[in-house]
């Protein structure tokens, strides 16, 4: 997902994708525990994913005060 697309969403549309992409990450981060993933590097995308969204969340509640 590009910056742009983040940007794009709403507030609540941002914390549900928010809340899927931590429980995405989460099942990656368990798989490649027990046997591992064919592309690691799906990992740090998915983390940064979820950076980039907790970021964008953050700068929208700044601007609504």
């Amino acid at each position: 997902m590009k910056n742009s697309e983040i940007k794009g969403l709403s507030l609540d549309e941002l914390k549900s994708k928010l809340v899927a992409e931590k429980e995405n990450c989460a099942k990656l981060k368990f798989a490649h525990a027990i046997t591992p993933i064919e592309n690691p590097m799906r990992l740090r995308e998915a983390k940064k994913l979820v950076a980039r969204l907790s970021t964008e969340i953050r700068a929208k509640q700044i601007a609504q005060q």
